[in-house]
């Protein structure tokens, strides 16, 4: 029978993102316990050559400016945003002398009485923030500001989800008509119908979801749906809601319809994949004609009831 601590190695050893474990607290030097298949893969060190060393000078980028603070200082303190969810940028040296960036992430560890006992290090290569999909902000502050807000939940959700948290899912919502009418009438109109819309989605949210704008006529929606067919279900309630949105220019009342992709997140997936799928399975439901839900994991496209 399969030990259970080799589940939880071979579990840590298939995350996407790198991992180093490290042991001991602020007060020595740490020494690598852990170093899973990305690491590997992104700085080309392989566990064997880390194993009960400290980190190598060419990966000392991953402790941040210099080494984790010492047994003098409280380490929850220092540098709190380098130590966010969205953590900080770090330039390694791989191992065959190329600069690699990454984005690096702490998580410190502690035995069951609460004790500091090492130091989780996440890293993943910088290029990946970048492919993040999001619709088109162009010069709109506030969808800017709505997709920072939106992409720090997200990346709190999927370290929770890696962890063992409850899964969850997206829902990239495009408003069908929104491009017609700000190539018509200008970028007024088409804001406020998307307030209208806005309005409309709200009420249809379940606690804790999280609602926002992630592109010039585009909405994402988080969901605490567990189950693809839940989270479809869930998408097919806010389609119909969006519907009833009253929006009228010029006295004329403008029907208003959305396209929708849902996605569900799993342990495997990094956030780029997941959206990557929503946006994809919008798309199918857009070309479809509009007013139509895709589930990224069905691969199907539905209409509202």
């Amino acid at each position: 029978m399969t030990d259970r601590f080799e589940l939880y190695e071979a579990a840590i050893d298939s995350l996407p993102e790198g991992l180093a474990l490290l042991h001991g607290d602020s007060c020595e030097p740490r020494k690598v316990v852990f170093w899973n298949q990305a690491a590997v893969a992104i700085t080309g060190h392989t566990g064997v050559e880390l194993m009960g060393r400290v980190v190598p000078e060419t990966l000392q980028a991953l402790l941040g400016d210099g080494p984790i603070p010492d047994c003098t200082q409280d380490e929850t303190n220092v540098d709190s945003a380098r130590r966010s969810e969205r953590g900080f940028l770090a330039r390694i040296r791989h191992k065959l002398g190329h600069e690699v960036s990454v984005i690096v992430r702490y998580l410190g560890l502690r035995d069951g009485f609460g004790q500091r006992i090492g130091l989780g290090i996440l890293f993943h290569p910088a290029e990946l923030l970048d492919a993040l999909p999001r619709g088109e902000s162009g010069e709109d502050e506030s969808v800017e500001s709505s997709q920072t807000e939106l992409e720090d939940r997200l990346q709190d959700l999927i370290a929770d989800h890696i962890r063992g948290a409850p899964a969850f899912g997206v829902l990239w919502i495009s408003v069908d008509q929104a491009h017609d009418l700000r190539r018509t009438h200008g970028a007024g109109a088409c804001e406020t119908m998307l307030t209208k819309v806005e309005k409309a989605l709200i009420p249809g949210l379940r606690p804790g979801e999280n609602l926002g704008r992630w592109g010039q006529n585009e909405f994402l929606v988080i969901s605490h749906e567990r189950t693809p067919a839940m989270l479809a279900d869930h998408a097919q309630k806010l389609a119909g809601l969006a519907r009833t949105a009253d929006f009228r220019w010029w006295g004329d009342r403008i029907s208003i319809t959305v396209s929708v992709g849902a996605a569900q997140a799993d342990r495997t997936a990094t956030l780029p994949d997941l959206l990557g799928k929503a946006q994809s399975a919008m798309t199918t439901s857009f070309l479809a004609g509009g007013n139509q839900i895709t589930s990224a994991t069905e691969g199907t496209a539905c209409l509202p009831s």
